[in-house]
């Protein structure tokens, strides 16, 4: 689709401002004009989803803008003042909305839909990780090396080196040890987390700085890889992940800053106008709080607090769930780990894996779940999310959230993070107990090539079960699960469609019967996450009176997605709308366009900061 807003258009301004009294004017006997509007879209393909839910089985209701296999605009138009909404509808409507002071921007033809919002997220983590050595997609510990090496040879003597990306899963069988980095790398402290954080790989001079050694007993729910003398290889899994960061230098409060914006800047370029973050820190709140302050948050931020923080856990049980009526940040969510992840078997299953006989993950207390914390800060009425992967880990996950809930579960609208694995048996749970399945298409995707080893062909067929779990009439939201996962709104809205890969592989999808429809796919970044923070008759739809949250961009998710899903890869964020201000504009990015064939690529880096919101 070529663009409404070529790369060469920055002569135009961001946005056209149109003094024009013309369309106000008329004949004396006709309606009163009403007040100008800040800023108003014109020309564009709008989905409003303001239409009635699809049937659980994917239909469009008939409500919706559907006719015959074909996906249609239901407005062209939209007007906004404040950070409102205040018209939804035609062009020659929305004129009458233009006043003297009143930005106006033609969209050409490219789609508007109500702002995009990642529910499972680590931003602060992405940031951090714009720094280090990425190792995503990289095949061989002897390439990873390569890359680190690099790396080390740009630093000072002595200096931290860090790297970030490797499969845990994929490299589970035959994780690499301290020699190869040792050999390579002996004059610093090396450092590499992988892609979803539940192994890391050190040298020997990280590991004597952590004082990991033979005398190291492995920590409730991690594990120390050992030689057969008992001695570190230098690879850590699950819980001994935060042995070591724990032991780390950590981040000064400029460092959360930096990362924070960072990464919020990266999701509002992405075209999210909101993310959960799921396991925020004391320290990184208090830096949120400043930001927001200042109007310096170009997003909206949902934190879930880290559960293992108590000294966090203490200050809020006895402060209770933040939630503002204006303002970017809202604190009314605890995040929790029950187990570990499928790819490091560390998932708690029923059974044994079955690529490791007498082997069934860890969960619950042997994985450090602090059960009575995360039910004290359930009282205190904030929103527990817990992280289950494995069948086991998420019946025991919702039980406890059964316990918790009392008579009425469903108010406090938990959530299982990820509910990666389920039993036949527990899948009409998530219903009957009001909770919401928080799930991550690229997570199918990326996990297919070792998920069936880990599970069996007849277990397999409970994983990733998004249908299954619609038609059971739970409800679902979507995410990424960044950095372990791309954040490309495309890509996630690819998968959750096809459940292929960006190869479009396999050719008729993993397990196709758990596919979703487009219209399901979209919701789940969009109306189905407004329920999930509590903010469904604020946002989610486009509609008078809603927040002004906007996401252009060049591919239509519904007629593309009902047409030629594949076509989606190639889509493209246009703009960003928060709370009616315009915080990213692809006519004023010149950097390189993004290159969809590596998942982790960070799209573009403007020159200068995002808009901030203190000026108004």
């Amino acid at each position: 689709m070529a663009s409404p807003w070529p790369r060469s258009a920055l002569g135009l301004g961001l946005l056209l401002t149109l003094a024009c009294a013309s369309p106000r004017s008329g004949p004396a006997s006709g309606p009163p004009p009403v007040p100008s509007a800040d800023l108003v879209l014109l020309s564009g393909r709008i989905y409003t989803l303001a239409w009635p839910e699809p049937g659980s089985d994917g239909r469009p209701h008939p409500g919706a803008p559907y006719r015959e296999g074909q996906w249609s605009p239901d407005a062209s138009a939209l007007a906004i003042r404040g950070d409102t909404l205040v018209f939804v509808g035609d062009d020659a409507q929305a004129r009458t909305w233009i006043g003297p002071k009143t930005q106006v921007v033609d969209l050409g033809g490219a789609v508007a839909v109500p702002g995009l919002v990642d529910a499972h997220t680590h931003v602060v983590e992405m940031g951090h990780a714009l720094s280090r050595v990425n190792l995503v997609g990289v095949a061989t510990p002897e390439e990873a090396v390569a890359k680190l090496a690099a790396r080390a040879d740009q630093l000072p003597p002595g200096q931290w080196l860090f790297g970030q990306g490797f499969d845990e899963g994929a490299w589970a069988n035959h994780f690499p040890d301290k020699a190869l980095l040792d050999a390579r790398i002996p004059d610093r402290p090396v450092y590499v987390r992988g892609l979803h954080g539940f192994a890391a790989w050190l040298n020997q001079a990280a590991l004597d700085y952590v004082k990991i050694d033979s005398s190291t007993p492995n920590p409730t729910g991690g594990k120390i890889l050992r030689d057969a003398q008992g001695e570190p290889t230098g690879v850590v899994v699950d819980n001994g992940v935060e042995l070591v960061d724990a032991a780390l230098p950590q981040p000064t409060e400029d460092e959360i800053e930096h990362a924070v914006l960072a990464g919020l800047e990266e999701m509002a370029r992405s075209g999210f106008v909101s993310v959960h973050e799921a396991g925020v820190t004391g320290r990184e709140i208090a830096v949120l709080q400043r930001l927001e302050d200042e109007g310096r948050l170009p997003v909206r931020f949902y934190a879930m607090l880290r559960a293992t923080d108590l000294e966090a856990m203490d200050a809020y049980l006895e402060r209770g769930p933040e939630i503002p009526t204006e303002g970017f940040l809202t604190v009314r969510a605890v995040k929790a780990y029950y187990d570990g992840s499928l790819g490091a078997r560390g998932a708690a299953l029923l059974e044994d894996y079955a690529d490791r006989p007498g082997h069934r993950g860890t969960g619950g207390t042997d994985y450090a779940f602090d059960a009575a914390v995360v039910q004290k800060m359930a009282e205190a009425g904030f929103q527990i999310g817990i992280h289950a992967i494995g069948d086991a880990g998420n019946r025991d996950t919702l039980n406890f959230l059964e316990r918790v809930g009392g008579a009425r579960p469903d108010q406090g609208r938990h959530r299982v993070e990820h509910a990666q694995v389920l039993h036949p048996s527990d899948l009409p749970r998530f219903d009957g107990l009001g909770i919401i399945a928080s799930m991550q298409p690229p997570h199918a995707v990326e996990d297919m090539p070792w998920a069936g080893t880990r599970l069996g062909s007849a277990r397999v067929l409970g994983a990733y079960a998004w249908r299954t779990l619609r038609t059971s009439g739970a409800h679902l939201v979507f995410s990424s699960d960044l950095p372990g996962s791309d954040h490309d709104i495309f890509y996630g809205l690819h998968a959750a469609i096809t459940r292929r890969n960006k190869k479009q592989e396999p050719v008729k999808g993993w397990f196709p019967q758990q596919t979703m429809s487009p219209e399901e796919a979209l919701r789940g970044y969009t109306s189905w996450a407004a329920y999930a923070s509590f903010t469904e008759t604020k946002t989610g739809v486009l509609a008078p009176g809603r927040w002004a949250d906007v996401t252009v961009m060049t591919a239509d998710p519904l007629a593309l997605g009902e047409s030629d899903p594949g076509a989606l890869l190639a889509g493209d964020i246009m703009m960003t709308i928060v709370a009616g201000q315009v915080v990213y504009d692809r006519r004023l990015d010149f950097g390189p366009a993004p290159d969809h064939s590596d998942a982790h690529a960070v799209r573009r880096r403007l020159e200068s900061p995002l808009p901030s919101r203190a000026g108004g």
